[in-house]
């Protein structure tokens, strides 16, 4: 590919881009997601739920070798750090310190959505390589401070590394439809070695990794295992058969976590919960209205309006009905509660087949009525109960949450890539980072010895 022929554009919509274009890339990448469909980047634009007013303002950037679109990557600038679940508020608060403009910041993302996966769209390594540099060539031209690219891909974090971007490590739990051996699942993507930690300097710039409080503070520890785990691998490997349905799941498990969740079942079913589940256009508008009214509770307890509005759930129901599962909690013939889930886009003909490629991603939950136990039941026993019935490889429950693993979800890795334009905390955050990547892998020894699973 000849460099000098490379055309960058950054645009400030998605809608710039033509959808059979944008879709057409993403299929090509390793790790696509319904996330990053332009469909789904559209609706959070004209929903009005990520746009300028509520702190994302869209710079797509592209790459073109004529008239095709070689790379492609959704970019925001923020001028706060909502919504992105990678947790930087001490890294703003110190450059505040210091008198150093730490917004804009540039933002690789998909908004308000930690599901790993592609990031970088491109053609080839190459272009990939060159997308990163347009990135930061543009931010560094346009006075942004820095650059976050989000739950990268494994080919994204080989490239962020490669462009010497500094790579920060999470843990989410994830589940996987066959018993699997926690060992296995210390990583599902994999990260350039780091070296031996070094020790940050005292002093104000050493304080970057502090919780900075609000709505996203940071979990107390969070996870990066420091040894190399094969590209892709996922809890348990591949061995084994899936379950055949929810009694054989339980009877993989320990006797004390087998009881706990049959406690917890019958719980909500000695209530009188009962539940049914819709997927794509079976979805009607009249539950879309519901589950709206659940979610947005939810947020308003919190004492915070909802990332997403009505719209954004329109759009979905009428451009990506395939992309979503619907559960509804009843009661004596009403509904209570409801939870969301996304599956990996395939025709909605398709639902009833079993397919081992599909993939569940826990999004939202709300309910108008307290249950004991009504939460796990919506979010994670049925869900994992449908993903049995219909062969479903392995469903990700996103974002933080030790006490997944008594469900069975199981600790996995979750990578982000940084470049700071200020060298003076770039060194500061990468000593910071070495630091924490060997705090966070002592973390994620300590899970592995707390298997859910039988040992023998």
């Amino acid at each position: 590919m000849a460099e000098s022929a490379i055309i960058a554009r950054v645009l400030a919509s998605v809608l710039e881009v033509d959808a059979a274009a944008w879709n057409t890339l993403l299929a090509r990448q390793s790790h696509p997601t319904p996330f990053m469909r332009r469909e789904y980047l559209a609706a959070l634009e004209e929903s009005g739920s990520a746009t300028p007013r509520t702190g994302w303002a869209p710079r797509f950037m592209t790459l073109w070798d004529g008239d095709t679109l070689i790379a492609a990557c959704p970019l925001y600038l923020k001028n706060h750090s909502y919504g992105e679940y990678v947790f930087d508020w001490a890294w703003a608060s110190a450059y505040e310190q210091h008198g150093v403009p730490y917004y804009p910041k540039a933002v690789i993302a998909v908004p308000f959505t930690p599901v790993p996966g592609t990031r970088l769209m491109a053609r080839d390594d190459a272009a990939r390589a060159l997308l990163v540099q347009a990135v930061c060539q543009w931010c560094e031209d346009e006075n942004v401070s820095s650059v976050h690219i989000l739950f990268a891909s494994d080919d994204d974090v080989l490239t962020s590394a490669q462009q010497d971007l500094m790579l920060r490590h999470t843990v989410q739990f994830h589940w996987k439809n066959v018993a699997p051996t926690l060992p296995a699942a210390r990583g599902s993507l994999p990260h350039a070695g780091e070296g031996a930690p070094a020790s940050p300097e005292r002093g104000a710039l050493t304080a970057l990794g502090q919780p900075g409080g609000g709505e996203n503070a940071p979990p107390t520890l969070v996870a990066a295992p420091d040894a190399p785990s094969a590209k892709g691998a996922l809890p348990g490997g591949d061995s084994g058969q899936p379950f055949t349905d929810f009694d054989h799941f339980l009877a993989s498990l320990a006797q004390d976590k087998r009881k706990k969740i049959r406690q917890e079942r019958r719980r909500v079913a000695d209530a009188g919960v009962t539940f049914r589940w819709s997927r794509g256009a079976d979805i009607s508008a009249a539950d879309w209205d519901f589950f709206y009214r659940c979610y947005e509770r939810t947020y308003l307890e919190h004492g915070n309006p909802p990332y997403l509005t009505r719209d954004f759930f329109a759009r979905m129901a009428a451009h990506m009905p395939e992309a979503w599962l619907l559960f509804v909690a009843e009661r004596d013939g009403l509904p209570i509660a409801s939870s969301l889930i996304a599956i990996s886009a395939l025709p909605s003909s398709a639902s009833s087949q079993k397919d081992q490629r599909l993939v569940a991603y826990g999004r939202y939950w709300g309910a108008l009525e307290r249950v004991d136990c009504l939460h796990f039941e919506a979010c994670y026993y049925q869900p994992l109960q449908w993903c049995i019935d219909h062969g479903v490889q392995r469903f990700e429950g996103g974002a933080q949450g030790e006490h997944k693993m008594a469900r069975a979800l199981l600790p996995v890795q979750a990578t982000s890539a940084h470049w700071l334009a200020h060298p003076a905390f770039a060194e500061a955050v990468e000593r910071f980072l070495a630091r924490e990547s060997e705090g966070v892998g002592h973390y994620l020894s300590e899970l592995q010895e707390r298997s859910p699973f039988k040992t023998g």
